[in-house]
């Protein structure tokens, strides 16, 4: 399927916003799987998945949208991998279950793995010329890590340390070892938007007086700034007071600041979201033109400061966006709305995710 292209004015004063199409079309939305999910780095897991030798974890990659079966593994000598979850036989899904072993054994004809993804054994295959070639190992997945967070990638357009470097650097000082995943605080919703729409909304904190009142009394508004990176951008939530922020250490770029959370986003599709508490993770996962799933993944340093400030009612702000990119959603639908402005001083993340969106998209092939 094809689709018209469209382009981004560099000059955020003399830009539009994405054709309303962009929203509704399922050829873009098609092309947006391969020219754009398949090319980025996505949250496949943590190094607590895997957390000793021998130890497997299956997963699959942005389901819904690239539904690519993938495999985290620790082998023997405590070194990680991240492979292909599908036999190279005959094409069955390797490992339906995490478990400990030191190989990994298809259940349809036996084909044996080392925890590196090399093939080891096949039966009935003395005869077969050539066997094992390097066809027959599981093919590895590109991967790396920020904390104890793991990111994959099928065709990564850029390194993953280009990605997050601006993160990285800007928290440094954050020691997130003892992290710890809260099944609990964390959840899915389904909201009826497309998925770009989902992050329009995220990257601007323009819309925050009108439509987060209780967010609107923990930060201050009016020093609620973007700065924008290569393929990621930060929003930066400063406090009202000096409660409910981080205790940043000196040396550290925002030494002497009342941070109330660090809103990071890495294109194409997740939010890092970091407060006083611990890590609130977006992963907005398309499942069609119009539906996206967003799922909260909550992993707490420190408990006693989950219902205070910037973080602490995050269901009731999701609950909020969601009943306004639903209400855009139609309205990008509607036959007399095509293209908008953007607020220069308020908007600057979205342009920017625009940008990135349709160079991705609208890049010569070949």
């Amino acid at each position: 399927m094809t689709f018209e292209p469209f382009s981004i004015h560099e000059r955020i004063e003399q830009a539009r916003t994405l054709p309303a199409r962009v929203y509704s079309d399922p050829a873009i939305y098609d092309a947006s799987r391969e020219r754009v999910f398949a090319r980025s780095w996505q949250l496949v897991g943590t190094t607590h998945d895997v957390r000793v030798p021998e130890q497997s974890h299956p997963t699959t990659m942005l389901e819904g949208c690239l539904d690519e079966p993938i495999l985290l593994t620790r082998d023997h000598d405590d070194r990680i991998h991240c492979l292909s979850n599908v036999c190279t036989h005959r094409g069955t899904v390797l490992c339906e279950h995490g478990g400990n072993a030191r190989t990994l054994t298809c259940r349809y004809h036996g084909r044996r793995f080392g925890l590196d993804g090399t093939c080891t054994f096949m039966p009935e295959f003395d005869q077969v010329e050539g066997f094992p070639a390097p066809s027959d190992h599981l093919p590895k997945v590109e991967f790396g890590t920020w904390g104890p967070f793991v990111f994959a990638s099928l065709d990564p357009a850029e390194p993953l340390d280009a990605l997050i470097a601006p993160m990285r650097e800007r928290l440094a000082w954050l020691d997130l070892s003892g992290v710890k995943h809260d099944a609990g605080r964390s959840r899915d919703y389904l909201v009826k938007c497309n998925w770009a729409l989902y992050c329009d909304n995220y990257l601007e904190g323009f819309h925050i007086p009108f439509v987060h009142a209780s967010l609107a009394e923990a930060i201050d508004y009016g020093e609620y700034a973007t700065e924008l990176f290569g393929s990621c951008n930060l929003q930066l939530g400063i406090a009202k007071g000096a409660e409910h922020c981080f205790d940043i250490p000196a040396g550290a770029p925002d030494h002497g600041r009342n941070v109330a959370a660090y809103y990071w986003w890495l294109f194409p599709n997740t939010m890092i979201n970091v407060y006083p508490w611990g890590v609130s993770v977006n992963v907005v996962q398309p499942l069609g033109v119009a539906l996206t799933r967003v799922r909260f993944l909550s992993y707490v340093l420190d408990a006693s400061k989950i219902e205070h400030g910037a973080g602490a009612d995050l269901d009731r702000v999701e609950r909020e966006d969601e009943s306004v990119v639903e209400a855009v959603q139609r309205g990008t639908s509607a036959r007399l709305y095509d293209r908008g402005r953007y607020a220069p001083t308020r908007e600057q993340g979205v342009h920017h995710f625009h940008r990135l969106l349709s160079a991705w998209m609208c890049a010569p092939s070949g």
